[in-house]
């Protein structure tokens, strides 16, 4: 597959995200999608399913393959539990801790706020009890 057919995929991938279609989520891996492929942004598929709080597409890139600790954007978005929580998505921050997310990984590359952090910030107390739980300090 070509850098074009590869960036038309993720291109797909991210609007099926923003639809809200799993389905089409799981098509598009399928027929080669990078699970880990920033789009132009430096937005991870991971990252926008996660501050969408779609769960199913979160299942779904996660089995694909994604990183649940891979850096989203370019210094302004975070890691895709980071953004769960600090939205406090309770049921991502779930699935992103089963599969393997560290609970103590900050974002900005080390330096900025951590997922506990987050939650504790915007005042989302089962999100928070989640964190704590897995080890989050």
């Amino acid at each position: 597959m070509n850098v074009r057919q590869r960036k038309k995929l993720t291109a797909r991938l991210m609007a099926s995200l923003l639809r809200g279609d799993p389905s089409a989520v799981l098509a598009l891996l399928r027929a080669g999608a990078d699970p880990n492929a920033a789009d132009r942004d430096g937005t991870t598929p991971l990252y926008l399913a996660a501050v969408q709080n779609e769960r199913a597409a979160v299942r779904i890139l996660l089995a694909a393959g994604a990183d649940p600790n891979l850096e989203s954007g370019r210094g302004d978005e975070g890691t895709p539990l980071t953004a769960a929580a600090a939205w406090g998505h309770s049921d991502v921050v779930r699935e992103l801790l089963a599969r393997g997310a560290d609970p103590n990984l900050r974002e900005d590359h080390g330096s900025g706020l951590s997922p506990l952090e987050w939650t504790s910030r915007n005042g989302h107390a089962e999100t928070e009890a989640l964190l704590a739980a897995a080890g989050a300090t």
